[in-house]
């Protein structure tokens, strides 16, 4: 076990104090919603702190279950960091998903909401990356706008103390931060050293809002379907493999290690408590040199691994659209 204190933390614009690793639940494509559940009530056993949640990954009810079982066992609700995300078949209705996951969750309020994706279009589970939504759009700013109003009533009505946005770009971001009440206190985004988003992340700094890293290790178990012959691996980087064995660990720990001290928030997914406990050390114990930090920004080599092809509104559509390569938003 490690203890929580010696975690380090991130400070939102808000003043709030976040652990600065989280652990991700989403992992149903090939474990069980049992299995994410277990590996949640393991991973505050050891540590956690911070859990990452969804609407759609199915599996609120089990990890609400879980949570009942910590609190029972004398973890505080008030030790931990929980979010959650809207899902996009849910941006007409967002209280509605989100007092369902609050029940799902066994919650009163979450720390943190997200809207999971700027598109409203959905699809179904284990769709695979050709399947389009009839009713699919491209992202329409006054129609996100609304959508994120409903969010800012949410932390209006106490159900939740943030509000956050998630696979964004920057043209999307200006044009919602141009009209916010409340504006984003966090971005989840894909980040890992292969894909380390320079610009992006930038622009948050900027203006106040904290990344947050999905697919930190490169998610090495994503389902088959979200490959493509030109992905790249981080963990199998020579670089990060050099710098591993210079540490004695596994290039994982490398991984998160740079994510930390680069500021954002990674959330690895494990349900094998040896690598939930080595993640913790890697965050606790291990130090980067600048020289090393140096060789890591080097290896980038601007390889999106979830591409988000479902979301695409047009048959014939290359999935770069939907990140607004050209700096303005693709229609």
């Amino acid at each position: 076990m490690i203890d929580p204190e010696l975690v380090p933390s991130v400070r939102l614009a808000s003043g709030a104090e976040v652990p600065a690793v989280g652990l991700g639940t989403f992992g149903s494509d090939h474990v069980s919603h049992d299995q994410v559940a277990a590996a949640v009530e393991r991973a505050v056993h050891l540590g956690y702190r911070h859990l990452d949640c969804a609407s759609v990954y199915g599996n609120e009810d089990r990890i609400g279950a879980a949570l009942g079982r910590l609190t029972a066992n004398g973890i505080s609700r008030d030790d931990l960091w929980i979010s959650s995300k809207v899902w996009n078949d849910a941006h007409h209705d967002v209280a509605s998903s989100c007092e369902r996951t609050l029940q799902d969750l066994g919650l009163d309020h979450l720390d943190v909401y997200l809207v999971h994706w700027p598109f409203p279009n959905h699809h179904p589970p284990h769709a695979d990356v050709g399947s389009r939504s009839a009713d699919a759009r491209p992202h329409e700013p006054a129609r996100f706008r609304d959508t994120w109003a409903q969010m800012e009533s949410l932390v209006q009505r106490g159900l939740v103390r943030h509000i956050g946005t998630s696979n964004m770009t920057i043209p999307k971001l200006e044009a919602l931060l141009a009209t916010v009440e409340i504006a984003p206190a966090v971005n989840q985004m894909e980040l890992h050293p292969h894909f380390q988003q320079p610009e992006l992340v930038a622009y948050l700094d900027a203006h106040g809002i904290r990344p947050i890293g999905f697919c930190p290790l490169g998610s090495p178990a994503r389902p088959e379907r979200d490959t493509t012959p030109d992905d790249t691996a981080p963990l199998a980087d020579p670089v990060i493999g050099a710098i591993a064995s210079t540490h004695g660990v596994h290039p994982a720990a490398i991984c998160l290690r740079w994510a930390v001290q680069r500021g954002q928030i990674p959330l690895p997914f494990s349900t094998d408590p040896a690598h939930q406990l080595d993640n913790l050390r890697a965050v606790t114990e291990l130090r980067l040199s600048d020289e090393e930090m140096g060789r890591l920004a080097d290896v980038d080599r601007s390889c999106r691994l979830i591409k988000g092809q479902v979301f695409c509104w047009r048959d014939d559509q290359p999935w770069q659209e939907l990140w607004d390569p050209d700096g303005v938003i693709a229609t």
